[in-house]
């Protein structure tokens, strides 16, 4: 298909308007009277109310549910090489505002919806890349974007990632490839909080790491002295390893995937925490909710729990589920701390709401007939910024609360 040189007007179904008068950037396929599936995924569109007022600018893709993605509220803007450029500029001048670059250091360069580029997430990692497209139509811009971030940030390498599922719902082929072949075949290298961190670009998931707990980390690991901790869920081990560096007596990790397993130990001897200097360390393969269990019916007590399990709600569908989840990990960890015990307690699911996830540990409370203290309500780092517009960005919540 050919794309057409000037925007394609769409039109709202009656009342479908209001969201988008409040600057939300996703259009669903049900929503518009007109559907636009003979046109080229890419195409820019104008999208109208039903009675043909202009609202907003964006790009379509007749292949996918989520059937535009707005970029503009305003009409004379002209949606170019340039427009995406000019975004990706600016999202990388915010990152700025907290302070000068680490250049061995990570963060999220592009976040999305929350920097105004629906469909694109980008992570550095020291001099290298991370690049996810979500939004098929944006790939239209692929090569202009990439180039544009590897000049710009100077990165030695830049994988290029879409997921499977991703991919399914875009109604195009996965993406796992090096920009121009120009592969690194080994991890990268890059220090947060005061430790050595690796990275599988390649084999790893979505953009490589999770770097929106980076500072959830650091606060959690200030309650961490002389303390028994069990890290559910601990991936690479993220909250137990500054832990371990803050103090902690000892440090238990759990997580369904054996690479993270294996990442988590490898990480322990390259950052000297293995030595008499620091407390012990047991990191195990074992089903968070099946662990949990083991241990409370074994009577064991932790002086800390962390739980940073996965996404329960993926979709609106899936919000009772991944309460009842929510609720039965959090009650299970309670279980195993005595009074003056702390949880650190998270959710990355969007679709459950700051009061949803605190009602859920109220809940948990009355349950148990535990007082839960609040020491900190926290979110993601400062580089993963929050749209306004888009409450689905407000996604990570992470509680720090003594248990007694």
């Amino acid at each position: 298909m050919e794309y057409s040189s000037t925007p394609i007007p769409l039109r709202l179904k009656p009342s479908r308007q209001f969201p988008f008068l409040a600057r939300h950037p996703w259009v669903h396929a049900h929503a518009l009277s007109e559907t636009g599936d003979d046109l080229a995924c890419g195409q820019v569109v104008d999208l109208l109310d039903f009675e043909g007022n202009w609202i907003a600018r964006g790009l379509i893709n007749p292949n996918s549910r989520l059937r535009i993605r707005l970029y503009s509220f305003d009409a004379n803007v002209q949606m170019d090489d340039a427009f995406f450029l000019a975004r990706i500029d600016a999202a990388i001048a915010r990152r700025r505002l907290t302070g000068e670059l680490d250049t061995h250091g990570a963060e999220r360069i592009v976040f999305s919806e929350s920097d105004l580029l629906s469909g694109l997430i980008v992570d550095r990692y020291a001099d290298c890349l991370g690049v996810q497209f979500t939004a098929g139509a944006l790939t239209r811009w692929q090569a202009p974007i990439l180039s544009h971030l590897q000049r710009t940030l100077s990165a030695r390498g830049v994988m290029v990632r879409m997921d499977e599922k991703t991919a399914k719902y875009e109604g195009l082929e996965t993406l796992n490839e090096w920009l121009d072949g120009n592969a690194i075949e080994e991890s990268v290298i890059y220090t947060q909080n005061g430790l050595k961190c690796a990275v599988d670009l390649h084999g790893g998931q979505k953009t490589g790491g999770y770097l929106d707990q980076r500072l959830n980390h650091l606060a959690a690991a200030q309650y961490m002295n002389g303390r028994r901790v069990l890290d559910v869920c601990c991936y690479n081990g993220g909250f137990g390893l500054l832990a371990l560096k803050h103090g902690a007596a000892s440090v238990t990790g759990i997580d369904s995937s054996a690479p993270a397993i294996e990442q988590a130990k490898q990480a322990i001897v390259r950052n000297g925490l293995d030595t008499d200097s620091f407390g012990s360390t047991d990191y195990r393969i074992a089903d968070c909710f099946d662990e949990l269990k083991r241990l409370g019916e074994a009577a064991q007590s932790f002086d800390a729990v962390i739980l940073d399990p996965p996404r329960f709600a993926g979709n609106r569908h899936q919000v009772d589920t991944a309460m009842r989840a929510y609720r039965r990990i959090n009650a299970m960890a309670v279980d195993l701390l005595p009074p003056g015990g702390v949880l650190v307690t998270c959710s990355c699911s969007g679709r459950v709401s700051r009061t949803d996830f605190l009602n859920m540990l109220l809940d948990v409370g009355r349950r148990r007939r535990r007082d839960l203290v609040m020491l900190e309500n926290r979110g993601p780092a400062p580089d993963h910024p929050i749209a306004i517009s888009c409450p689905e960005t407000d996604y990570l919540k992470c509680v720090i609360a003594q248990v007694e």
